[in-house]
């Protein structure tokens, strides 16, 4: 039976972060710098607190670069830089265990907290059967209002939208994987059959108590 693979993005697919990266190809290094000294310290209490405090600071934070840009130009930057992004900072490793899954078969997905805009070109160029991402809401000036179209895609909406796709298009008991590196994919590992860390704090990390990439090799060649 076809398996479903859902992998993470940032620190999973690809070495760190994106979104600083991508506000900046957007904008500027100088108008995100501009941007953010203001959030510092919303963003430092966000970095340890975690949850809706995270999510709220990065909408303001997408509501200072992106709001009203028109999402047309923002969209054309997003797919450049979506293949450099991955040109640039892909995990092989992740991305050896990614194609194993598609030489299997298996239903691939991203399911990611960064903005769909580009995390649909990295799913493209991987060959990925969908990609889900955090939305940004458009204005009826096909302008960005630097809102969340919808929650930002982290903890327990990941695994809500992933159901959500599962329950259009994957066979009914598909054994599910899910592949993350941080505690923003804590239910998101907890929710498949077969939660692997790829995180590089080890035993430190807080996904320590899932097996690694090593450990899961025999369940897909034992098939």
């Amino acid at each position: 039976m076809t398996d479903i693979a859902a992998f993470d993005l940032d620190g999973t697919l690809t070495e760190g972060g994106s979104v600083f990266d991508f506000l900046a190809a957007v904008a500027g290094t100088t108008q995100v710098v501009t941007a953010t000294v203001p959030l510092a310290p919303r963003l430092a209490h966000a970095a340890i607190a975690g949850g809706t405090a995270a999510d709220d600071t990065k909408e303001a934070l997408f509501a200072k670069v992106l709001g009203g840009r028109l999402v047309d130009e923002v969209t054309e930057t997003a797919h450049r830089f979506g293949a450099s992004h991955l040109r640039d900072h892909l995990r092989h490793d992740v991305r050896q265990r990614f194609e194993r899954h598609k030489e299997r078969g298996d239903l691939l997905v991203l399911v990611s907290a960064s903005p769909e805009l580009y995390v649909s070109t990295i799913a493209s160029l991987l060959g990925a059967d969908a990609a889900i991402g955090t939305r940004l809401e458009v204005g009826d000036d096909a302008r960005l209002t630097g809102r969340y179209n919808g929650e930002n895609c982290r903890g327990e909406e990941k695994v809500r939208r992933l159901e959500e796709w599962v329950s259009d298009i994957a066979p009914t008991g598909a054994r599910r994987w899910a592949y993350g590196n941080s505690r923003g994919d804590l239910r998101l590992l907890r929710s498949a059959d077969i939660g692997v860390s790829v995180a590089r704090l080890g035993r430190f990390s807080r996904l320590k108590d899932f097996p690694t990439l090593a450990a899961t090799e025999h369940l897909l060649a034992g098939d």
